[in-house]
């Protein structure tokens, strides 16, 4: 009969017409037969399922074993013996090279026939050796798949005791090998199914035996820790992971991150790896492993680990966003990776360029997914906006991404950086900060902030960009007994300088520190910057003078040298003078008082003294100095400073008035206000700096620095609590007080009075209004009666006939900005640029305007943004629009620098002559050479850290470019089906990249 079975298989017949004489075969097998019969038969059907080159010979195979291990079990148990299974296991069957690969699936479909047999026992202890045997020489995903098949049908063949524990860890080892050879869908689909019957007969020895899953566990981890392994090992050990029980996470990781025997390298390189496993599809609590382990490094504080395994695999991590299948687990690892790294902004800034259109593919897929992840995503950039303020260029993308999404309360944001970050103590992040390699490409230097110091940071830079100021500090001379001063000659020298990209400013903080100030705590950088100049003033005016340049000059006269001389450093560069003036309104007498002022220190008017459609407080003609009466004889400048205050009518005659003026907010091509002209006793429309456009325009609905200084320099009645003594009437009378400014500094510090107290809160609120912030600003100055006489004479730009006043240009120079809702928290960060007077400002001829082009305009100068270590190019645009972006980011500390004019050009003429006698500050020896020292140590710290890092990062697993996920989201936008970044399906190109 096997003759017959063998020659119709073999035929060129039909398949059909074979099926019928097969059927015939088989039916006749099921009748009684010899021993002989029965053996021939199981020979060629054993060579048929084993060897037969197609499938339709191996069902018939299949088929006629089946029968006769139904009908004729004592023959088909005396077939299927020990000898013949180990032979078939050891060597194969078929011809050498072309063994079979179908022997386990064989032994499997055989065993259900002989499990009752005496022989049973010997086949299973045969078949446990021999699986564990198999397993050693890591099979194929295939084959393990199938041993795995077989030994969770039977059991029984699963090994045991001793042996058991080898097995889980050598299929353990299996898996880590395990690759996909294949992009196309249907053969990772069937990959993917191998890997989880693998993965699942693990978990079945696992819940039989839990005492063999720590020995598993162990193994995993020696295979991801390894930093010999060739090749990676393959993210499929993702599937064993999911199914260790999570009540035992805690012992696990605990006994993880304290055993000593674990190198930094080695955890650092397990880590990464499991990362690399949010790519898996299939794998549950894969996120709750790495991020317990995450923890659980931070618990032992190996800080140094978590920065770089977050560095190298956040983007990675990120880019998994794009695909519904991962999104879930990899949305949990992103945030605690983001939200935990909160020492430094590089983690969070690595995503920026790819956040914008994560956010579009996601609004793009418009699934329940997407929304959820968009909304996730949200809460999770805005606690990066809060937590690192102060790159207002970087962020701006980004919030026009998420401009429409949730914004999570301060609460929410405080709630979730509290919870997740590594450490309450933020010392112990000190040596963490950001290591830079290399000098910003602007060649500033920036300062590292040495724990809430960003308030110090601003005025430094701030300063140090004030070219005048830094000049004159860098000029001092050795052993000029005035220590703070030296330090900060010292510190400005480095900036200037050094070759690394950012620098300590522990010693000058030390030195320099306002002794109410609470260590760790942040600060209001205005206290500070008050603090600091009234320090190095007293320090000099003690007798210690250090500013010997104007003296060296011989141009000087000696009543000129006397006058400068007299003054310090502080009060040259930032003293100016103000005059106020009080009159008893009932026998009008006045009483005056000049002080000096290093800074203007400006309060928000109320609100209802603002005027409908207007960006003044009030109308130009009620507003500032011009409430002193104007004169009878003009040849008398100075008279009553108060007349009674009424709106003019149209038909009335502006009388003569200085105010506050900006430059910059008129439209191009609109004629000038003629009250403005008349203000500054200049024609606007014959000013070319008048007519620049839009980009520094005020909005309507905001105040300006002018409307602040205006309101500053109106005059106040004093009445009830705060009636004024008056020495003439000795009694408490009503009054009227007014302030003039009667020298202008060279430059000019403006602090808005942004921090009031609450009362109800018993806490300091900040204001957060806009105030817009005008690049030019002329500013009205008291002058004597001789003065304007001259410069009126000389057809000086400036003076006001009979007015008694000049006004002085100034050009803005840096702005410190507060980013948060109070001064004892948030962040500071400056604008600054150098002004000089090295750019021309020409005039019109035959009074036609000209137009004004960038350099007359003074706007070509570079502005930079200085934010701790960081420093980078920025524009007036960006200042000007930064608290439009960011509500909570608002201007605080302005400086501006007087341009060559009447009032100060012997001060400008004095540095002039000493910039150009001498050049560019040369530093005295001692100070050189604690540079020049300095520069080659950073040199071999470079290449020490070059060295360590590269070995460091060598150790880090090696993983598919995580942009090319990003690109093909880009570039494959008609991608469609299950795994497509829109939809979950897609080509099988995507798919591949998503899992390996």
């Amino acid at each position: 009969m096997d003759k017959i079975l063998e020659a119709v298989v073999m035929s060129s017949y039909p398949n059909n017409v074979k099926q019928g004489l097969v059927r015939r075969v088989i039916e006749a097998a099921k009748q009684p037969m010899d021993s002989e019969q029965c053996w021939s038969m199981l020979e060629l059907s054993t060579k048929l399922y084993l060897t037969g080159d197609t499938k339709y010979k191996r069902e018939i195979g299949k088929e006629v074993l089946e029968v006769y291990g139904h009908y004729h079990p004592e023959e088909f148990e005396e077939f299927f013996n020990v000898r013949f299974l180990l032979s078939l296991l050891q060597e194969g069957y078929g011809p050498l090279g072309k063994r079979s690969h179908y022997v386990l699936d064989y032994i499997q479909l055989g065993l259900q026939f002989v499990l009752e047999s005496p022989s049973a026992n010997s086949i299973f202890s045969l078949l446990r050796i021999e699986v564990l045997r198999k397993v050693c020489e890591r099979p194929s995903p295939k084959q393990c798949a199938k041993i795995s098949k077989l030994l969770t049908q039977h059991p029984q063949c699963i090994p045991t005791g001793k042996h058991q524990l080898l097995f889980c860890q050598q299929l353990i080892r299996c898996i880590g090998q395990f690759q996909c050879v294949s992009e196309g869908e249907d053969e990772i689909m069937e990959f993917l199914e191998q890997v989880n019957k693998v993965s699942g007969l693990l978990q079945r020895i696992w819940r039989t035996q839990t005492s063999a899953i720590l020995p598993s566990l162990k193994e995993l981890f020696t295979i991801i820790s390894s930093t010999e392994e060739q090749e990676a090992p393959s993210n499929a050990l993702a599937s064993v992971v999911q199914f260790v029980p999570l009540e035992l996470m805690d012992g696990v990781i605990r006994n993880l991150t304290n055993d000593d025997s674990i190198t930094d390298v080695q955890m650092m390189m397990a880590i990464g790896r499991m990362i690399d496993w949010v790519s898996w599809p299939l794998g549950k609590n894969i996120d709750k492993w790495i991020i317990a382990l995450l923890k659980g490094l931070a618990a032992v504080k190996k800080f140094s680990i978590l920065i770089e395994v977050t560095l190298s695999k956040i983007e990675k991590v990120f880019s998994k966003l794009l695909y519904p299948i991962v999104r879930e687990g990899a949305l949990s690892v992103l945030q605690y990776m983001l939200l935990s790294f909160q020492h430094s902004h590089e983690a969070f800034h690595l995503l920026l360029p790819h956040i914008p259109r994560l956010v579009a593919s996601l609004k793009k897929e418009d699934s329940n997914s997407a929304t959820s992840s968009l909304e996730q995503l949200a809460e999770l950039i805005h606690c990066m906006f809060f937590r690192f303020s102060g790159f207002p260029d970087l962020y701006e993308p980004v919030l026009e991404a998420v401009k429409a999404l949730p914004i999570p309360n301060e609460d929410r944001i405080k709630h979730l950086l509290g919870q997740n970050a590594w450490t309450s103590q933020k010392n112990e992040l000190a040596s963490f900060y950001p290591r830079l390699a290399s000098k910003s490409e602007t060649g500033k230097i920036g300062l590292i902030n040495l724990g809430n110091t960003c308030y110090m940071n601003s005025i430094i830079q701030s300063l140090f960009m004030a070219s005048d100021f830094r000049h004159s500090v860098l000029n001092l001379t050795e052993g000029n007994s005035q220590p703070l001063m030296t330090k900060l000659q010292w510190l400005f020298a480095f900036l200037e300088h050094s070759q690394r990209p950012a620098i300590s400013p522990e010693s000058f903080l030390s030195a320099s520190w306002p002794p109410w100030f609470t260590p760790g705590a942040q600060q209001d950088c205005s206290e500070y910057l008050k603090y600091l100049l009234d320090r190095l003033h007293e320090e000099e005016k003690t007798g210690k003078r250090i500013y010997q340049k104007l003296k060296e000059s011989s141009l000087m006269s000696q009543a000129v040298e006397h006058h400068y001389l007299n003054k310090t450093l502080i009060e040259k560069m930032f003293g100016g003078k103000m005059m106020t003036k009080i009159r008893c309104l009932k026998c009008l007498n006045v009483s005056s008082r000049e002080e000096a002022f290093t800074d203007l220190s400006l309060a928000f008017p109320p609100s209802d003294r603002n005027v409908s459609g207007s960006t003044s407080i009030l109308p130009v003609e009620e507003i500032g100095p011009q409430f002193i009466e104007p004169p009878e004889n003009a040849g008398q400048p100075m008279g009553s400073p108060w007349i009674r205050r009424k709106a003019p009518m149209a038909s009335d005659h502006a009388a003569p008035s200085v105010s506050v003026e900006t430059l910059g907010f008129q439209e191009p091509g609109e004629a000038a206000n003629p009250t403005r002209g008349n203000d500054v006793g200049v024609d606007a429309a014959k000013d070319p700096l008048s007519t620049f456009g839009e980009q520094a325009r005020a909005p309507k609905d905001s105040r300006s620095v002018p409307d602040l200084i205006n309101y500053f320099l109106s005059p106040e009645r004093l009445t009830a609590e705060n009636k004024y003594h008056c020495e003439k009437c000795a009694s408490l009378q009503d009054a009227e007080k007014v302030a003039e400014l009667t020298e202008g500094p060279h430059y000019l510090i403006l602090t808005l009075l942004r921090f009031s107290f609450d009362p109800r809160t018993m806490k300091r609120k900040k204001i957060l209004d806009n105030v817009s912030i005008p690049v030019v600003l002329k500013l009205p100055i008291l002058v004597a009666p001789e003065e304007t006489e001259e410069v009126c004479q000389r057809g000086k730009d400036g003076a006001v006939p009979g007015s008694g006043f000049m006004t002085v240009v100034y050009d803005l120079c840096s702005v410190v900005v507060h980013s948060g809702i109070s001064s004892e928290s948030g962040h500071y960060y400056c604008y600054s640029r150098e002004c000089t007077d090295t750019v021309p400002h020409r005039q019109p001829r035959d009074g036609v305007p000209k137009p004004a082009s960038d350099k007359q305009l003074d706007f070509e100068i570079q502005w930079y943004l200085f934010n701790d270590t960081r420093v980078s190019f920025s524009s007036f645009e960006s200042v000007s629009n930064v608290t439009s972006f960011f509500p909570k980011d608002t201007a605080y500390v302005l400086f501006y620098r007087q341009r060559p004019g009447r009032q100060g050009c012997l001060l400008h003429e004095a540095l002039a002559e000493a910039g150009h006698l001498h050049g560019e500050p040369s530093l005295h020896k001692d100070l050189m050479e604690a540079i020049s020292k300095d520069n080659i140590l950073f040199l071999q710290e470079q290449e020490k850290e070059a060295r360590n890092r590269a070995a460091y990062i060598s150790a880090l697993p090696k993983s598919p470019l995580w942009w090319r996920d990003l690109d093909r989201d880009k570039d494959d936008d008609s991608s469609s089906g299950g795994c497509s970044p829109a939809a979950g399906g897609g080509g099988s190109g995507s798919f591949h990249g998503l899992v390996f």
